[in-house]
């Protein structure tokens, strides 16, 4: 075993970080003997000095981050402190002074990936971010090595466990969404402002680095659809359970059959009971995997937290450590396929959409011409009456997003509809 030490600087020393410093020092002699060489703690930049950091040497801590990046004595910089800046220079700077890095930050690889991937290939180092995306969950790694001779055709999952819990606890106990929120933030589940997370900005970021690696193609947010989970009811749930269903906010990449796109989206939809994800329960994330040769694949687990998501980054540094000793790089951007990213309007899907109407004859009749008049056909129709009101809920075959879109529109416009009570997709089956 070598034994001077590959030094590490830590960007951001907070719930994750500073779990990553603490597995670095009780696991020093196994994660030496893993790398070939011991890997020692040289700098940790923060934000406030003057918190105490267990199991930190104070005098190992700076505010100078910029500094610590460009010593060129560091081997690996590990950046958990998120957000586009001063990440994004601060990863730049790290290659251009010869470190290899290890990222947790989905914002900044969902936006600048590929510039990143770019300045890592120049400099002749890594970038490795399995913690970006689901926590301690492997599949970064598994998309682009263990399936890299395979062709995978669609992504599907839950990548946000705060938006799981929300809907998990609207479905078991019947609770509407701002009470189901106010348990997640009392259980630390939940930030004090969970915009991010319940309007879906987290996932598509999350969605943007999946279909990049999984189609070989580069994927920005700009490219993914976006619909949070915010409008969600216990009515849309007890709707749901009649169909066999429940819901869950849902990360979509996916390849088209004729191989020449793919698209990325995330909104919440109907799953039946009977598919796999139905089941994930409480902030469990899980990733379901769909190629040619090794068929359906699902990944399940803690998505995120402080001791996941440093699992996740420790692996990255193992491997990056031992590509450091040996000379050599891992894999790197991945964009040789080149597909068109399409619009949400070109994806094929189906629609459970609930419509409040007028209980009075020929309002069915006025419901299905709008339906047939852009070119959706029907699945399912549900009607119940009272008192010169009805709630009438459709459920549609497969088209395109586009023609189901329009086909709302114009529901809305007929005089006999008073409202478009509900509008979610169905997936999954």
């Amino acid at each position: 075993m070598r034994t001077r030490p590959l030094k590490v600087a830590l960007l951001g020393c907070g719930v994750v970080g500073s779990e990553v410093a603490r597995i670095m020092t009780t696991h020093a002699d196994d994660l030496a003997a893993r790398i070939g060489a011991p890997v020692e703690l040289a700098g940790v930049a923060v934000r406030r000095p003057a918190k105490v950091r267990e199991g930190i040497d104070p005098s190992l801590v700076t505010t100078d981050a910029t500094a610590l990046v460009k010593r060129g004595d560091i081997d690996v910089v590990v950046e958990v402190i998120g957000g586009i800046e001063p990440a994004r220079s601060l990863i730049t700077t790290a290659f251009e002074h010869g470190a290899s890095v290890v990222s947790a930050n989905k914002a900044l690889l969902a936006q600048d990936g590929a510039a990143l991937h770019a300045a890592a290939e120049e400099h002749g180092r890594d970038l490795y971010y399995e913690a970006a995306v689901a926590g301690a969950i492997p599949l970064i790694r598994p998309l682009r090595e263990s399936l890299a001779g395979d062709k995978v055709n669609r992504v599907l999952g839950i990548v946000n466990g705060t938006t799981n819990f929300i809907l998990d606890k609207m479905d078991s106990t019947g609770a509407g969404y701002q009470e189901a929120l106010d348990e997640a933030t009392a259980l630390g589940y939940a930030e004090a402002d969970p915009t991010a997370d319940v309007e879906g900005f987290d996932a598509a970021a999350k969605a943007a680095i999946l279909a990049g690696i999984a189609f070989h193609t580069r994927v920005r947010l700009d490219d993914v659809y976006r619909e949070g989970m915010t409008e969600v009811t216990a009515a849309d749930f007890r709707s749901a359970k009649e169909m066999g269903c429940t819901i869950k906010l849902l990360a979509i990449c996916e390849r088209s059959a004729d191989g020449t796109s793919v698209t990325a989206r995330v909104h919440p939809a109907m799953i039946p009971l009977s598919h796999p994800l139905a089941s994930v329960r409480g902030a469990y994330n899980a990733v379901f995997v769909e190629s040619d040769a090794a068929g359906q694949l699902m990944f399940y687990g803690p998505g995120a937290g402080g001791s996941p998501t440093a699992s996740a980054v420790l692996g990255d540094l193992v491997a990056v450590c031992r590509n450091r000793l040996n000379g050599a790089t891992g894999p790197g951007e991945s964009a040789y396929a080149d597909l068109t990213v399409s619009p949400m309007g070109e994806v094929v899907t189906r629609y459970h959409i609930s419509l409040d109407v007028a209980d009075k004859p020929g309002v069915l009749a006025q419901v299905a011409t709008v339906f047939a008049e852009h070119g959706v056909s029907i699945d399912t129709v549900r009607q119940q009456g009272k008192d010169g009101e009805a709630s009438l809920v459709v459920v549609t075959h497969r088209a395109s997003d586009a023609s189901l879109s329009g086909t709302v529109e114009a529901l809305r416009k007929l005089d006999t509809v008073r409202g478009v009570a509900s509008i979610m997709r169905v997936e999954g089956e």
